[in-house]
């Protein structure tokens, strides 16, 4: 049976390969995981991970052409990243 210090060694090793995962991870580079708690998480669009339900993601993504036009009418207004 694992003690205690087993199962936080294992937490330490699981956090590091993580660490060195998302280290290596290519600059740009856009990748997608299932969250802790069911959603879908979208890293690479900036510095957290962008987190929504698979219906939040079907209903932004059903508006696309949308957002296409928004960001097109409001082209002045909205900032570009460096």
């Amino acid at each position: 049976m694992p003690t205690a210090e087993d199962e936080l060694r294992a937490e330490l090793e699981r956090l590091k390969a993580e660490n060195e995962t998302l280290r290596t991870r290519r600059s740009g580079a856009v990748s997608m995981k299932v969250s802790e708690k069911g959603g879908l998480s979208v890293y690479g669009l900036g510095r957290f991970p962008v987190t929504l339900y698979q219906e939040q993601w079907l209903k932004l993504l059903d508006m696309g052409e949308e957002i296409r036009a928004f960001i097109q009418q409001h082209q002045s207004e909205l900032k570009k990243r460096a």
